[in-house]
């Protein structure tokens, strides 16, 4: 049966009114959707002005080392025929890791040898015809000339530098010699091997790796705005996860002296002894922890320090500002702030803060007047 087109033309009709309240919902599901996005609270970092106590007894966590860890690798390439040490091998100073066949060394070697032998033997039969020419132009002038005793005489310098470089050769094929023994540089552990015996290896190719665990050291991680005060720790100790109940006293072996790009803390380095009765190996995470003992004056000076990453001045003006969150409602507002002096801690602020107040110390380009957030207590954790 064929249909009419008065159908087609009722069909066409429906289909577009159809699309057309499809569209409508669609849009009016967007503008609702739209109108029920509201922005997102932003974290930040934030200190609480006029409180040391934060660091003090704070625990920063961290990871041990080794006090002294090394791949080791041969300077010379070639098969191995001994590799005696396996992971878990207490290693003494001196003690063989590995051999590598020395046989082509040591072929080189006399090879190296046999020609400074025979430089040898020319420079003392071109000293002996020197000094005989020398002898008869002295004696009997007229039976030789000056210029034949320059020329004996050359040939022996010659001799004589030729073989200052065979020397050198020789010391060389010597050491290749002896680099076809590796030895532990250190007392330590194996921890690591990485080639079989009797495989062939390269120069440089890791064989073993060796840790020294009669000392720890415990590396962590320390915000811009306690740097200053490392010095004034006092009783440091570290507990590990490992071992919940056992502090180990530390001392601080190494401070950075350049923050990180992206976390914008600096690396400070504890070592402790090994202690007895456990056994801290490297990778074993902990937390550090002491006590702060600032000088009287320098106290006194610290109660509204901020980093100097809290300060920050619009390109409209010279003023200063810092942006103080209200934890009532939970947002952001520009203070103006004055009379600031820049100490070893951070930026002393004399005016426009109280003590008690939050300040945030972090992406304060990227904030905006009356804005919502949420405090990251910036505490080095």
């Amino acid at each position: 049966m064929v249909e009419s087109p008065h159908y087609f033309a009722r069909v066409s009709r429906s289909a577009g009114i159809a699309a057309t309240l499809c569209l409508l919902v669609l849009t009016g599901g967007c503008d609702k959707q739209e109108a029920e996005r509201v922005e997102p609270v932003r974290p930040v970092k934030a200190m609480k002005v006029g409180e040391l106590e934060t660091m003090d007894n704070s625990y920063i966590p961290g990871k041990a080392r080794a006090a002294q860890e090394v791949d080791l690798s041969f300077r010379v390439g070639g098969p191995l025929i001994e590799r005696p040490v396996h992971v878990g091998d207490q290693i003494s100073q001196g003690d063989l890791i590995a051999r590598i066949d020395p046989r082509d060394y040591e072929v080189e070697l006399r090879n190296t040898q046999g020609r400074l032998d025979n430089q040898k033997a020319e420079l003392r039969r071109a000293t002996s015809e020197y000094q005989r020419e020398l002898r008869i132009f002295k004696e009997d002038p007229g039976a030789t000339s000056e210029v034949a005793v320059e020329r004996k005489r050359e040939a022996r310098d010659k001799a004589r530098a030729g073989i200052a470089s065979l020397q050198a050769e020789v010391d060389a094929a010597q050491d290749r010699l002896d680099y076809t023994n590796l030895r532990a540089p250190f007392d330590g552990t194996i921890t690591k091997t990485y080639v079989e015996n009797f495989q062939t290896v390269q120069p440089n190719e890791q064989i073993a790796r060796l840790l020294d665990n009669r000392r720890i050291k415990f590396d962590m991680d320390l915000p811009e705005k306690w740097i200053s005060f490392v010095p004034y720790i006092e009783k440091i100790e570290v507990i590990f996860d490992a071992f919940p109940n056992r502090a180990i006293p530390a001392e601080i072996f190494e401070v950075s002296k350049e923050a990180s790009r992206t976390t914008r803390t600096y690396r400070v380095t504890l070592m402790m002894e090994q202690p007895e009765g456990v056994r801290i190996l490297a990778g074993m995470a902990g937390r550090a922890t002491g006590e702060l003992n600032l000088p009287e004056e320098m106290a006194e000076q610290q109660g509204l320090t901020v980093p100097p990453s809290a300060v920050f001045s619009p390109d409209t003006g010279e003023a200063s500002y810092v942006w103080v969150v209200d934890e009532q409602s939970s947002t952001v507002h520009r203070r103006e702030v004055a009379a600031m002096t820049l100490s070893d801690s951070g930026v002393v602020v004399e005016q426009g803060l109280k003590p008690g107040e939050w300040v945030v110390t972090a992406g304060v380009h990227y904030l905006t007047e009356g804005q919502e957030v949420r405090i990251l207590e910036d505490r080095g954790e």
